[in-house]
């Protein structure tokens, strides 16, 4: 027994050897490629550049930050997506996947890749094909209303309607995402419980409020972090339809730091308003989480 004992006790070695040869490329792009970066960025957050020197100043950029009326713009900005454009997409995607889930419903692989296409279109060409259609003069969507007898509407210099115009944009292309993914959750609920409640005369709100609502929670749930995460991370479509105008009214904290770090090299303080951000959607997620789980544990 123990020449065996001895040779596993010789192998174990090998075996370390042999996992660190396959994990090692993915740890060291792991802390090259993100834990280095995060570090760094977090660090750069306390210093400023004096003199073309980095200087350690402590929590000065984030004080600076709380007097930043831009800043608090671009968040106010984005709290007005959260609440206009988050639910408006969650509710249309809902529709949306409850029709995709006929029975009756001719072709629906061929509808339901057409409503997820938008998702995997590339940010800027589809905001440049938004930008297009809404130019004041000669968009499409102004010809059409001018069509219908309606004036022209300045879609992208009026901050009304360019705030309308973003929400539009990011509707339109994330709807079928989240409603494939709701889609899948409704799948997913037995056809029996559908029976028993068309037997017990249940039509299709109290359906939908004590069947399907309830077992959908947790999809809904994912969609919601998700969209708010996305949301408080949005770039690429204000920056092309707007540049974050008219007048800030489009402006999100993430272009925010984008120009302050870019096109000022205010590294430190754009790293500031990172962490601000990567704060601010750790607490909404919190926040999500914990109503959704004591709505869940409530049922039970």
């Amino acid at each position: 027994m123990a020449a065996p004992e001895a040779a596993l006790r010789r192998a174990r070695p090998r075996v370390r050897i042999t996992h660190w040869a396959f994990a090692g490329p993915a740890a060291a792009l792991f802390v090259f490629f993100f834990a280095y970066p995060l570090g760094a960025s977090l660090y750069q957050s306390f210093t400023a550049d004096r003199a073309g020197v980095p200087t350690w100043v402590g929590f000065e950029q984030y004080q600076r930050m709380l007097h930043d009326p831009v800043f608090w713009k671009s968040l106010g900005n984005t709290g007005l997506l959260l609440v206009i454009q988050v639910p408006l997409m969650i509710v249309l995607a809902l529709v949306l996947a409850g029709i995709l889930n006929q029975s009756w419903l001719r072709f629906r692989s061929s509808w339901r890749i057409a409503y997820f296409l938008p998702s995997v279109t590339m940010l800027v060409a589809y905001a440049m094909v938004f930008k297009v259609l809404l130019k004041t003069d000669g968009g499409m969507v102004n010809q059409v209303l001018g069509w219908l007898g309606a004036q022209p509407v300045d879609w992208l210099n009026n901050p009304v309607w360019a705030r309308v115009s973003l929400i539009a944009s990011i509707t339109w292309r994330w709807t079928g995402y989240n409603a494939v993914i709701l889609l899948a959750g409704l799948q997913a609920i037995p056809k029996e419980q559908y029976e028993a409640a068309s037997i017990d005369g249940a039509g299709p709100i109290r359906t939908f409020a004590t069947i399907v609502a309830p077992q959908l929670r947790p999809v809904i749930l994912f969609c919601s972090v998700t969209s708010t995460i996305g949301t408080l991370q949005l770039f690429d479509e204000n920056l092309v339809l707007t540049r974050g105008g008219p007048d800030n009214a489009t402006m999100t904290p993430v272009l925010y730091l984008y120009k302050i770090g870019f096109d000022q090299l205010d590294f430190g303080y754009a790293s500031a308003i990172a962490w601000a951000v990567v704060l601010i959607i750790g607490v909404l997620s919190f926040l999500q989480f914990r109503f959704f789980g004591n709505a869940e544990r409530e049922k039970r």
